[in-house]
């Protein structure tokens, strides 16, 4: 395939593929290549994009298209077609783009299946056999024609009259060696740009050239590998041009031939000249003259190479550099070095992008000592995204005499800082990008101290250090794709109105490190592995208040839909507004209090019902019956401590509270209600013996002592005694031998002091107390029972 042809086909793809892409119910059918001889008859109805191109097709018919109404894009390159019936196209009212180039077309006046694509966008029928250019009636009808492209061997006058309403935004004209032109042909053409392609070993016609820069502000000439000496001589000539954009693409050109042009076109009224996929030879080994002066513009060549092995690189470089023009750009060429211009330059924009540049860019070695660039004074904007830059204190020593520079892009190399050196930045800096390098935190202590916009994405920056040099009048901070794990705080930035932290390592951002922005408006941290616990809340309010009032307070860029959470595995996923975190279980004054204030509450309650009802009384009791219960069950007596016991309790108490012992306390525990043997002394003293005999007896017979407590009782000399010989009992029959119970209170302090004993037991014994109310007589009599209950060795004697 010729280049053009490449070109051209790559134009038409280009513009197919962004019609497709324009709609969401695109058919695609592609047939190319398949050996076909006419087009296939089974097209689905809902085709828009057909491809037919590299078959054997000789003749497109009307019934071809009569069921692809929807077709928009229609290839039938390199084919084979001599004939078009004229109303092919009847049924496709939406063709917009049709590539009938590399054919055997002959009459450009006779193609009259135009009348019926009156919508098309573009029309190839380049590389056809057209003798003349004539075009016919037919393409007046074409009035949304943007771009067209056409070959012939002949051009006249009035060949173009017929297009001469549309405004087209490219003409293409695809030459040959023996072209046939009449000046003035193109007077007709009104298109903003006009290409001509040339055939291998061209030869410009004088009349083309012209034409070509009298009648048009765009123009480019492409697939050129020679001529251009006559090109030169004929733009040298030129008094009138009005062409301003001029543009040589897939060229080989020789060194002389090119400097020689170039500079031929500095003295033009031509401003912008731009040169792309080109190839060198013949490179200099000396440097090359220069105009001083000129009206261009800028400069620009995009994917240059050289066939040449000995030449001087910086006699190459030099030419370059000292072109007298406003914006000079050499894109996509592998140059390792650039160097300064020998006098002050009025470049005011350099862009070196995707080269190989070093560190070594604009200086210069003499001896030991390296020399800085002093003539790049008025550079304002300087590109050099995509080399081998590596050192950016370097990079600063470079650049620190361009005094003028305010736009700085260092962008996708490999550029590094340890933060021991100070790096020394012209004073005028405002717009940096430092985008996709290997930067870490240390960065923020060499930067220009002017920057009010800072590109910072895609590095290694893992935290904005507190400390850090002061950026007055930084505004915009792009830190998208880096490694911070938290919000980062103001201090060196007062001003900052925009803060971008997409992609990076924010589980729960510190909300409150805001408030040392308070000119912050606009704030991104979207795609983030937010982690959805208690930290996030204020994150979340924070996003739910962007987007309440969007016009007041901090604007949270792609809220809602790009946050998600990433832990915990059951909100996985999940937007941080779809999901909820109870205050109560993040904060913990709240949670205590919630918790505390209900369970004071019941405290209080409980407290007050046990108060009333005598719960702690109740429960007292419950326990004294419990253990007496324990007691029963796990204390193992030995038969010989229980001979002679025949009495359950022996009871001792004043004579003036017998009414109460006989009819409650005997009446309880005697008999059928209590099943006890109780012995006292109205009862059981044998008459004949003295009392103390009588008392030591009955305490001998009994498994316990019963002492009922008043005041009288310790009034008593012989309550006292009975006291007394029950302690001594309790030595050898255990500490529960002996049960207290309290009729009425008894202070200590009322006891006298002969009664030690009493006292003693009353601090380390529980005693029962009898109580006042009725409803707690039956608890209090439970409880005397299971203290007295034991098993006896021999059934008790019945006394009349």
């Amino acid at each position: 395939m010729r280049p053009m042809t490449a070109t051209l086909w790559a134009a038409v793809m280009l513009v197919g593929l962004k019609l497709i892409t324009a709609s969401p119910n695109i058919s695609i059918v592609d047939r190319s290549s398949q050996n076909l001889s006419s087009v296939p008859r089974d097209l689905p109805q809902t085709v828009e994009f057909l491809d037919l191109s590299c078959n054997h097709i000789k003749q497109l018919h009307r019934e071809d298209f009569k069921n692809t109404a929807l077709l928009t894009f229609l290839n039938v390159s390199w084919n084979s077609l001599e004939e078009i019936d004229p109303e092919t196209f009847l049924d496709t009212p939406l063709l917009e783009n049709l590539d009938l180039s590399h054919n055997r077309l002959k009459n450009l006046s006779g193609q009259q299946y135009l009348l019926h694509t009156g919508n098309l966008l573009m029309l190839n029928l380049a590389w056809n056999q057209f003798l003349t250019m004539t075009l016919g009636s037919a393409f007046s009808s074409l009035v949304k024609l943007e771009r067209l492209a056409l070959g012939a061997k002949n051009i006249s006058m009035g060949d173009f009259k017929n297009i001469a309403g549309v405004k087209l935004r490219t003409l293409t004209l695809c030459v040959g060696p023996e072209l046939g032109y009449e000046a003035g042909s193109l007077q007709d053409v009104h298109t903003q740009r006009l290409q001509v392609a040339f055939s291998r070993n061209p030869i410009v016609d004088r009349y083309l050239v012209r034409d070509a820069l009298s009648l048009f502000v765009e123009v480019e000439f492409m697939i050129m590998t020679g001529g251009y000496k006559e090109l030169s001589e004929q733009l040298s000539e030129r008094i009138e041009i009005r062409t301003s954009h001029f543009y040589l693409t897939n060229i080989s050109i020789r060194w002389p031939d090119l400097t020689h042009f170039v500079n031929v076109a500095l003295l033009t009224s031509i401003t912008h000249l731009s040169a792309s996929d080109v190839v060198i030879s013949d490179l200099p080994r000396k440097d090359t003259n220069v105009p001083k002066t000129s009206k261009m513009k800028s400069f620009s060549a995009r994917r240059a190479v050289v066939n040449s092995f000995f030449f001087s690189q910086e006699c190459v470089y030099n030419y370059f550099i000292s072109l007298p023009v406003e914006s000079m750009a050499i894109t996509e060429t592998s140059i390792v070095h650039m160097t300064c211009p020998k006098s002050p330059s009025r470049i005011l924009q350099l862009d070196f992008s995707y080269c190989a540049l070093s560190d070594t860019i604009f200086s210069r070695v003499e001896g030991a000592k390296t020399l800085e660039c002093e003539n790049l004074g008025n550079v304002k904007k300087l590109i050099l995204v995509g080399n081998s830059l590596k050192s950016l204190k370097l990079l600063s020593q470079r650049v620190q005499y361009m005094k003028s520079l305010q736009d700085l892009d260092l962008s996708l190399n490999s550029l590094v800082y340890d933060g021991l050196e100070e790096c020394v930045w012209p004073p005028n800096i405002t717009t940096m990008t430092l985008s996709s390098n290997g930067l870490t935190d240390s960065v923020f202590k060499c930067l220009p101290k002017g920057t009010e916009t800072l590109d910072l994405q895609n590095n290694q920056i893992s935290v904005v250090p507190s400390s850090i040099m002061k950026l007055e009048n930084l505004s915009s901070l792009n830190l998208n794709a880096n490694r911070l794990r938290d919000l980062p705080v103001c201090n060196g930035f007062p001003i900052l109105n925009k803060l971008l932290l997409k992609s990076n390592s924010l589980h729960a951002p510190s909300v409150n490190k805001l408030e040392s922005c308070p000119k912050l408006k606009t704030l991104d941290v979207s795609y983030n592995p937010f982690t959805c616990t208690c930290a996030l809340r204020g994150f979340i309010s924070l996003g739910i208040k962007s987007e309440k009032n969007s016009h007041t307070g901090i604007e949270l860029l792609n809220w809602p839909l790009d946050y998600y959470c990433t832990y915990p595995d059951d909100v996985r996923d999940a937007t941080l507004k779809s999901i909820s975190i109870p205050l109560v279980s993040c904060d913990v004054g709240v949670l205590a209090a919630t918790i505390l204030c209900p369970a004071v509450v019941v405290i209080l309650a409980v407290v007050t019902l046990c108060h009333r009802l005598d719960v702690p009384w109740y429960m007292g009791m419950i326990w004294k019956w419990t253990r007496a219960k324990h007691r029963a069950r796990t204390r193992q007596l030995r038969p010989e401590d229980l001979v002679g016991v025949e009495f359950h309790a022996f009871v001792s108490y004043s004579q003036h509270d017998a009414d109460w012992v006989h009819n409650s306390l005997l009446t309880n525990l005697e008999g059928s209600a209590g099943g006890l043997r109780i012995c006292h002394h109205e009862k059981h003293f044998v008459p004949g013996k003295t009392i103390i005999e009588n008392i030591i007896g009955c305490v001998e017979k009994s498994r316990r002592s019963v002492f009922v407590l008043s005041a009288h009782f310790v009034k008593s000399d012989w309550c006292h005694y009975e006291l007394y010989f029950a302690s001594h009992q309790r030595l050898s029959r255990g500490s529960d031998s002996i049960v207290l119970v309290l009729l009425e209170p008894l202070p200590q302090y009322t006891i006298p002091s002969k009664y030690y004993q009493l006292k003693s037991m009353m601090s380390r014994h529980t005693y029962l107390e009898w109580p006042q109310d009725r409803a707690k007589h039956r608890l209090f009599w439970a409880n005397l029972r299971a203290a007295l209950q034991a098993d006896l060795p021999r059934a008790p004697e019945i006394e009349e």
